[in-house]
């Protein structure tokens, strides 16, 4: 042991001492950044002559590769704060920097991407090192920071953002998203079937998967920042996501989505301006050995789309290999059934390349072939047949390549990017002739769906694929579609797609999803104290755990929760729901042994119709900059309505005025606790920042911050006992007070004693925080 450690020393002192020359910037096994030369004699000749950059363009297009990527900032257009913190943005901290000059370089402002709408994405020049060299810069990279964690603000590559604007999102739709992590353009998805905050619980939802189990816990703080009872995580190989069933009118149908996302694994050539080591990697053999599995996902994604659906294809690599001739082969197998949409006039101000219609493949040797009876057959294990053009120009023709966009990095200063928008217009032809799934139903009538009050248990982890997978393999190819007159068995198709793979399931074993029935015992207090309205939607309340007290409470959306108690079989939830109550262990003497969750209320929200107070500007900061403040210190109005009110878990609401333009206009709703003689907001540090920016007061954590030594006690007055939640670094310009207590003696932002991970440390629910970290490879 000792002479382990002894080496290990030894090894620390090579790398920090310097005397192997193993430094970041004088590397031996992977150079530092500074020594990656960006060159690539192969990637240039490669796409010199496959001609993907305008003749008299190639030397622009390999200096803006070799440029730094410009920053790039999404605000949410999900909450109805999105114009506010645009006002913030552009009103304070772009006007601070825009005549700013550091070591007399002069600070270009922000410029707004033209082609996405609304002014809600942005894209800057500055680099982490220059932010960080200036007072005000430094301010802004915390806003930057801390609206991130918070959910109001996404840090996105600019090409990335394209894809879900061209799925066209309603609230209605049941959107897949094929391959989610690390799950910015499901934040995005989310956004928009939120774009309605009056609606509560949108008829649609978002199912994000990814293959990865350590990435499907980064992809759930992803979505979680949002707070939607619409998406739901799920873990599983994109090429073989089994078949999903639901209840319609009484019956059992197999789930059709109305958008899919098919953001596929790719060689990412695209991504060369911030991925440096691809300059290195770069290989024509990562294209070749990547476009089978890409041709699978993109046939599973049509096969599970609805007639009349629209799905995005999108790569962030240039090679038509993995971008075009997937396509085309995916256009041939439908035989007509699908479509590629014209999308030249969607995103207006976004320049593009159209789709390439002729193209021939390269070995890593450097061989050349334009078509596949030019392989030789030692290749063909490597070199497949859809990996050329059509030969037929006529079928060539019809297929309408050129509808496809293909983004150039000189072109507006971004990354590279492949994106073609697909539309089905009939079932896939190996789905009309192989009725699978209606022929088994003929014969043997589905079981009931469980009971409403039975666990939905996860699936255990290693499970074998022919125990867990069986139900998935029988499902692929799908029985015929809704709406499809096509019932007789037909021949063979000509181009039927590759065989699914048995589903697997690894990783960790989740928690339980529990439903509650309407007259759940929880209920009857919850409804006396806080009023719920009758059209509360009992049905969709759901807890982790089956056994002992329950400690938190989610809600889902109803056609989430038709998925999950249908397919409790079939998929590995990862994570689901927004939570709404938490448990308070001394709040059953005041009435109801829940208290509201922040991340919830918005959700729950327009059933609520007691223990609401409404706050002016002032009472606002007053709550959020004082832990615990007296009654007396909130205007007339709020402490009137404070007195009237017993003690327990409260609403602040506040409601904008049209009169008072520098107030914020748009409603805002923060979780409390009234005590006997206080009162205080149980909002979440990040939260607790946005919301005081956004009523102008200035947070600010400085460097050097030092912890406050006073002691926090909270006022004797019955609330429970104290627990700090504000950042000790945090330095509001109103002093702040002392600490009020989490109801139930839990800080806002502590893992929960039931495995409940907070979602502004990333932690995956279920686990605790230690399995969480080493899973993710911290």
């Amino acid at each position: 042991m000792g002479k382990r450690s002894r080496n290990r020393q030894k090894n620390q002192q090579d790398r920090n001492g310097k005397p192997d020359g193993r430094t970041r910037d004088n590397a031996g096994w992977g150079a530092g950044y500074s020594e990656i030369i960006k060159e690539n004699k192969l990637f240039e000749h490669y796409y010199q002559e496959l001609k993907i950059v305008p003749e008299g363009e190639f030397e622009q297009f390999m200096e803006a590769m070799r440029e730094p990527l410009p920053a790039t900032i999404r605000i949410t257009g999900y909450k109805s704060h999105a114009k506010e913190i645009l006002h913030c943005l552009k009103e304070k901290y772009f006007k601070e920097i825009q005549d700013l000059e550091i070591d007399g370089q002069k600070i270009e402002a922000p410029q707004a991407l033209s082609w996405y709408p609304d002014e809600l994405a942005w894209h800057t020049n500055m680099s982490r090192k220059i932010l960080r060299k200036s007072p005000l810069l430094e301010k802004f990279h915390q806003f930057l920071v801390s609206e991130t964690e918070s959910g109001n603000i996404s840090r996105q590559e600019a090409v990335s953002m394209i894809p879900p604007l061209l799925l066209k999102i309603e609230s209605h739709h049941k959107i897949l998203d094929m391959c989610a992590a690390p799950g910015s353009k499901t934040a995005q998805l989310i956004e928009m079937l939120h774009s309605d905050m009056d609606v509560p619980f949108p008829e649609g939802f978002v199912i994000a998967n990814d293959v990865d189990n350590k990435r499907c816990y980064l992809l759930v703080h992803q979505a979680k920042r949002l707070n939607s009872p619409c998406i739901m995580v799920v873990n599983h190989d994109a090429s073989s996501i089994p078949n999903l069933l639901v209840d319609s009118n009484g019956k059992r149908e197999v789930l059709l989505y109305d958008r899919i996302l098919c953001d596929v694994p790719c060689s990412g050539d695209g991504t060369m301006r911030k991925n440096i080591d691809v300059w290195k990697k770069w290989s024509t053999s990562n294209s070749l050995q990547l476009h089978g599995l890409q041709l699978r996902i993109a046939v599973r994604g049509v096969e599970q789309l609805a007639v009349g659906g629209r799905m995005v294809y999108s790569t962030c690599s240039l090679n038509p290999i993995e971008d075009e001739a997937v396509i085309a082969s995916l256009l041939e197998k439908s035989e007509g059934a699908l479509e590629l949409a014209d999308a030249s006039d969607d995103l207006p101000g976004l320049k593009r390349m159209p789709g390439m219609t002729n193209w021939k493949l390269m070995t890593k040797g450097g061989e050349w072939y334009t078509d596949w009876s030019e392989v030789p057959k030692n290749l063909h294990t490597q070199i497949r047949p859809t990996m050329f053009p059509p030969t037929d120009p006529d079928k060539l023709k019809s297929l309408k390549l050129e509808r496809c966009m293909r983004i150039l990095p000189h072109h507006q200063n971004t990354g590279g990017f492949f994106v073609a928008v697909l539309v089905k217009k009939a079932p896939m032809p190996w789905n009309r002739r192989y009725p699978k799934i209606r022929h088994r139903e003929a014969e043997a009538p589905p079981p009931a769906p469980p009971p409403a009050e039975e666990p939905l248990p996860a699936a255990a982890p290693g499970a074998k694929p022919e125990e867990e997978g069986e139900a998935a393999a029988e499902d692929t190819p799908l029985g015929p579609e809704p709406g499809d007159p096509a019932q007789e068995a037909a021949p063979l198709p000509k181009p039927r797609p590759p065989p699914s793979k048995k589903m697997k399931l690894f990783g960790f074993k989740e928690d339980p999803f529990v439903f509650l029935t309407e007259d759940d015992p929880v209920f009857p207090p919850i409804q006396a104290f806080y009023n719920l309205s009758p059209a509360f939607p009992k049905l969709n309340v759901l807890t982790r755990t089956h056994e002992g007290k329950k400690r938190h409470l989610y809600m889902v959306s109803k056609e989430l929760r038709n998925v999950l108690l249908n397919n409790s079989e079939r998929m590995k939830v990862i994570n689901t729901g927004v939570k709404v109550w938490s448990r308070n262990n001394d709040g059953e003497q005041f009435g109801c042994a829940f208290r509201l969750a922040q991340e919830g209320i918005y959700t729950l929200f327009p059933y609520i119709n007691a223990r609401i107070i409404s706050v002016s500007v002032e009472d606002v900061k007053v709550l959020l900059t004082q832990e615990n403040p007296y009654l007396s210190k909130l205007g007339s109005d709020a402490n009137a309505q404070a007195k009237q009110l017993a003690m327990g878990s409260i609403v602040l609401k506040y409601k904008p005025d049209p009169q008072h333009a520098d107030a914020p206009q748009c409603p805002i709703e923060l979780c409390g606790w009234r005590g006997k003689t206080s009162i205080r907001a149980f909002v979440p540090r990040n939260e607790r920042f946005h919301y005081l920016r956004m009523v102008g007061v200035e947070v600010f954590r400085e460097k050097q911050g030092r912890r406050d030594d006073q002691a926090r006690e909270a006022p004797a007055d019955g609330d429970p006992e104290a627990t700090p939640t504000e950042d000790p670094e945090a330095t509001p310009t109103e002093d702040p007070g002392k600490a009020e207590p989490e109801a139930d003696g839990e800080a806002e932002g502590d893992l929960p004693s039931d495995g409940e991970a907070d979602e502004n440390n990333g932690s995956a629910p279920g686990r605790d925080a230690t399995e969480t970290d080493e899973a993710k490879g911290s």
